[in-house]
């Protein structure tokens, strides 16, 4: 069930599928489709949400979705040049059966982009089904080594608070006495279902949101590496370019917004 498609992509009949989009807009539904998924940015950045968690996508990642997943993506980037692929998946496949977000590879970044070529293509391509079925194919090999850049969103509801302050505060200096006395809880009670329903402690939780706000200011290309630092809450360059390849694996500088 998919309320918002106005291409019945399932009624097709072809087991691949190419959608790109110059300035893609979405309408924000939580929706399923039969096929898996491969949503590439080619430009700005894109939130993903799938079964509960939120992905951010920068600008030369992509997601891969597994068919069946409940999901939606929308972006806050003013224009985001975006390719979705979708594809029939073997149901004794493990990689498709799961989420991955990943850095794009030259070799892949080249076959996405031939692949605009047959977008909206209704018609069954042989040559789209051989190129097609390669790449999907192949994109174990392509996401070997992986970034899972997510953030769980908290089901319990004594965290709605301090959830919402994290986000709207993520650049100040928290204190987490502030937060227990926002959320209620004793000190030791909120570390624990904080843990547990978001994986990581409160602080990793500020840092994640500091490094995800700061791709989101790169890709935009408005501010330096130092302004980004400042704006997100970090008091040097060190101390930012630190903490986000801690996080990023790589440096601020491999995700500033160049002029083709």
């Amino acid at each position: 069930m998919n309320p918002h498609n106005t291409i019945a992509i399932e009624e097709l009949g072809k087991p691949y599928f190419v959608w790109f989009e110059e300035n893609w807009r979405h309408d924000d539904i939580l929706h399923t489709h039969e096929k898996g998924q491969l949503v590439y940015v080619e430009s700005g950045f894109q939130y993903i949400t799938v079964d509960g968690k939120i992905y951010l996508l920068p600008q030369n990642h992509a997601a891969w979705i597994p068919p069946g997943s409940l999901h939606k993506t929308n972006s806050h980037s003013e224009k985001i040049k975006l390719m979705i692929m979708f594809a029939d998946v073997e149901k004794n496949s493990v990689f498709h059966h799961e989420i991955n977000i990943f850095s794009v590879p030259p070799v892949l970044k080249e076959m996405i982009k031939y692949s605009e070529r047959w977008s909206k293509s209704t018609v069954n391509d042989p040559d789209e089904m051989i190129f097609l079925q390669a790449l999907f194919n192949e994109l174990p090999r392509f996401v070997e080594h992986s970034l899972k850049l997510h953030i769980s969103l908290p089901e319990d509801k004594r965290l709605s608070k301090p959830i919402e302050y994290l986000h709207k505060y993520y650049q100040e200096d928290i204190r987490i006495e502030d937060i227990s006395e926002i959320s209620l809880l004793s000190l030791r009670t909120l570390e624990r279902i904080f843990k547990k329903e978001t994986g990581m402690t409160l602080s990793k939780y500020q840092q994640i949101l500091r490094i995800i706000k700061s791709l989101e200011l790169l890709s935009s290309g408005d501010l330096t590496i130092s302004e980004t630092a400042y704006k997100v809450g970090y008091r040097s360059v060190q101390a930012f370019t630190r903490s986000f390849q801690s996080v990023m694996q790589s440096k601020p500088t491999d995700f500033v917004k160049t002029t083709q």
